[in-house]
């Protein structure tokens, strides 16, 4: 692993080493498109709580170290155009996150790199807006380039199309210069219900079997403290990473390449030393698929790398609890699916997806469980280890039968008997109130080529927690380069180069050039695509800017891929993707803005082609003021667009200066609605604002609300919880007004000076904040059914209600603290 003074350290049975020889690999670097999944984007953004009080990290390029080869190893053969015995060599691994203090042994303590956890808070999942390049905001990555000398002039991208027609036809030709060599592959999945490690971890990790070449070890519920959820602090971390390392096989010495945490969910990634060296182009990321993005302790988090030729993704997933919600539990994996996004070395190219790429291992609790069957009847089959009747009524093999998840994976055959849920300690099945039914929540599923598993087990010794680790060990074909035949390969291309350079002008010609988005409605995602066919020369195709803009095109517009390179006679599909959020939506509902846009469509030495895009959107509440809704008396929908227009660009302050509109309501209809439907509904909802709802559910919810069809909604508690959270939180100003932000703050540890601040809203205003808040304490007084406290509420509240005004910077942690205390005091007083 890496030291913050730049060593890399292997992990031994009983000694550290220092590694200090590294072969080098190849990079390669091809344009995917990846498709956006915008609508969780926005829910991800709702209620952001609280983070670290660090400064906003930067991109962590890791040091590179100078190695040298051994003696050994035959000579590499040089760059394409480099001149012999000058390229630079370097190598090194990506460290993992937190940084540890110094109470191991020096004996066995490992220097940590720098880098900090990696975090998917809701402001760092991207909206894309920002075409060209993968922004990193709040969050930390840790990614190392390995560039050999074979590969090292590849990577210079002062070489432009050059560079990108090498890089690709190198790929194109990869089973030319490339063998397939197996390596044994360990994966495990523990969910430690907020337990610290009781006992060693080798009856798990390394018992009976020879030593891994990798190493990918999960964890779930890693803390279960509110600590963790809202701060992501916890010790836990350190104790089981320290765990995991002393529970590697003896007979080996391993080097940690990555350790990334969201909340309860780590994952830890180790190679031996001896294949360190070939580990490259190492990310992590995180997402959330709560309701704020990262609480309910649910989501995913994975770390990709490219192994010698070969690209490998391991996911490790915590989806949703509770035997009906299977489909939450679909919905949580395609949302980890679409917005898990690596950013690659080059930041022209769109971030790989994990589809993108040769192998994944897919690990988790991912909470399916045994239908149909009563306990008793389970029980009794496991007894009689007819597992096989058993699995029939698994959800997730019924699941994948239909392809509703997981399409496309593999899953070993389950000959142990279901690892949840025991008492704590024991081998006892669940004695509590709830006697939980036995089920399969833990799993492992592979996809991918070459991949053959040899074992598939759980781990009935260890006691620690009221599941059982699952492992399974595969041989896994990777592809190795053959260095004679890769020179080769190499010199072929940049021969056939030499003839064809400047030899044309590039040329294409567009399936489409014209679009019309029809009744685009408010986060509701809507893609057309066409296709760029490319004559004989190659080229490279990109967006551009139009005269004094700052974009290729207007915020709700996306082309995806927005720029990428055309071999000769080749195609490529261009989705265009339209999207309204809280940032776009006012405009297009007052009629400043319309669906009305051209993009310019640029060849690197060729010329412009141009592409039309139209429509018409449908307004919504959502995105509307306050004011201006409690003016519409009617549907939104069913006001004539001039009548709408003025309502949105009335200024605030209209009922304080006298000018009194006809008839206006005390609060918005709309959150009227969601609220009451809550109250009679919800009340005693478990998880209330905690746990998503369903993204269809949402999009009916808001037809009723901007149609007035109320009669038929008809929705699960947490859509309409979430429904009413995004509400909130698209509106253009917030129920506390910009203007009385500071001093909210500085009032929040005294109730009299805040009741008094809250006294100078607009009245509009003042009746929404003091309807919810009166909402939200009939609420607590259910605390003992829904499990909800004023903390929760103050913070998930806080951050929506209290926001920090528009342009500003990002409001660090003792102002989220002060927002949260602020609405604390309103929820504990009601007079």
């Amino acid at each position: 692993m890496l030291s913050p003074d730049g060593e890399l350290y292997i992990l031994g049975s009983d000694v550290t080493v220092q590694l200090d020889t590294a072969e080098l690999s190849l990079i390669f670097l091809l344009p995917f498109g990846s498709h956006t999944r915008m609508f969780l984007q926005e829910v991800a953004r709702v209620c952001p709580g609280f983070d670290p009080a660090t400064p906003d990290p930067e991109f962590l390029w890791l040091s590179r170290y100078r190695c040298t080869r051994p003696e050994s190893e035959p000579p590499k053969p040089l760059g394409w155009n480099s001149p012999p015995s000058t390229a630079p060599r370097f190598a090194g691994i990506g460290g993992g996150s937190s940084d540890f203090d110094d109470s191991w042994s020096d004996k066995r303590r490992p220097l940590m790199d720098p880098s900090s956890c990696a975090q998917d808070t809701p402001d760092s999942l991207l909206t894309r807006q920002n075409k060209s390049k993968c922004e990193i905001t709040d969050m930390v990555r840790s990614s190392t380039i390995m560039v050999s000398d074979k590969a090292h002039i590849l990577s210079m991208q002062k070489f432009g199309l050059r560079d990108t027609i090498v890089k690709s036809r190198l790929v194109q030709k990869e089973e030319d210069y490339t063998y397939i060599q197996n390596f044994r592959f360990f994966v495990g999945t523990y969910n430690v219900n907020g337990q610290s490690p009781k006992e060693g971890l080798r009856p798990w990790l390394s018992h009976g079997i020879p030593a891994p070449d990798v190493y990918c070890v999960g964890f779930q519920e890693l803390d279960l403290s509110k600590e963790a959820f809202f701060f992501h602090d916890t010790p836990k971390e350190e104790e089981w990473f320290k765990a995991v390392s002393e529970g590697l096989h003896p007979d080996a010495k391993y080097a940690k390449v990555k350790l990334v945490r969201l909340v309860g969910i780590m994952l830890l990634l180790y190679v031996k030393q001896e294949h360190a060296a070939h580990i490259s182009e190492v990310e992590a990321e995180t997402v959330g698929t709560g309701i704020m993005g990262r609480m309910g302790n649910k989501g995913g988090v994975a770390i990709r790398f490219q192994f010698h030729n070969t690209n490998i993704c391991v996911v490790n997933s915590h989806l949703a609890a509770h035997t009906e919600e299977y489909e939450r539990r679909n919905q949580d994996y395609k949302d980890i699916c679409s917005r898990m996004q690596f950013c690659q070395i080059d930041p022209g190219l769109p971030p790989l997806t994990i589809s993108k790429h040769d192998v994944i291992l897919w690990l988790g609790d991912l909470n399916y469980r045994i239908e149909e069957l009563d306990v008793e009847t389970v029980k009794n089959l496991i007894e009689e280890k007819d597992f096989q009747t058993l699995y029939a009524y698994d959800q997730l093999k019924t699941q994948m039968a239909t392809k509703a998840v997981f399409e496309g994976f593999i899953e070993g055959e389950l000959t142990f008997q279901p690892t949840y849920k025991y008492d704590t300690g024991s081998d006892d099945w669940d004695t509590s109130e709830k006697c939980r039914a036995p089920a399969w929540c833990d799993r492992v599923l592979w996809k991918g080529k070459n991949i053959t598993q040899l074992s598939y087990q759980s781990h009935m010794g260890l006691k620690t927690s009221d599941h059982k680790p699952v492992s399974s060990v595969f041989d896994i074909g990777v592809k190795v380069v053959n260095e004679e035949r890769y020179r080769k390969t190499l010199e072929e291309i940049v021969r056939s180069l030499d003839k064809m350079e400047n030899a044309n002008i590039p040329s294409v010609s567009l399936s489409k050039r014209e679009f019309c988005f029809q009744n685009v409605k408010y986060m509701q995602l809507q893609v057309q695509s066409f296709t760029i066919h490319n004559g004989q020369v190659p080229c490279q195709f990109e967006f551009i800017n139009k005269p004094d803009e700052k974009s290729y095109c207007k915020q709700w517009l996306n082309a995806n891929p927005s720029r990428g390179f055309l071999l000769p006679d080749s195609d490529i599909e261009i989705e265009l993707e339209l999207f309204v959020n809280k940032t776009t939506a006012t405009k297009l509902n007052s009629g400043e803005d319309k669906i009305e846009d051209i993009l310019v469509l640029h060849l690197d030495r060729g010329k412009d082609y141009f592409l039309s895009v139209s429509g018409n959107y449908l307004p919504s509440c959502f995105g509307s003021p306050i004011h201006t809704l409690c003016y519409m008396r009617e549907p939104i929908l069913d006001l004539p667009l001039e009548t709408i227009r003025e309502l949105t660009l009335m200024p605030l302050q209209t009922e304080d200066d006298g000018v009194q509109l006809e008839n206006p309501l005390g609060i918005p209809k709309e959150l009227c609605l969601m609220v009451d439907y809550l109250y009679q509904n919800a009340v005693q909802q478990e998880d209330l604002f905690q746990q998503p709802g369903l993204r269809s559910e949402f999009e009916h919810i808001r037809d009723c609300l901007d149609t007035g069809m109320i009669e038929s909604l008809s929705a699960s508690n947490h859509s309409v919880a979430e429904a009413l959270l995004l509400f909130l939180e698209s509106l253009p100003e917030p129920v506390i007004c910009y203007s009385t932000y500071h001093n909210c703050l500085e009032c929040s540890g005294n109730y009299t000076a805040s009741k008094q601040v809250i006294s100078t809203l607009p009245t509009f205003h003042q009746n929404v904040f003091n309807y919810l808040m009166a909402f939200l304490r009939e609420l607590l007084k259910k605390s003992a059914k829904n499990h909800l406290d004023e903390n929760i509420l103050a913070s998930i509240f806080g951050s929506l209600l209290l926001r920090n005004p528009a342009g500003h910077q990002k409001p660090d942690m003792a102002e989220k603290k002060k927002a949260q205390e602020f609405i604390h005091l309103f929820l504990c007083n009601s007079s």
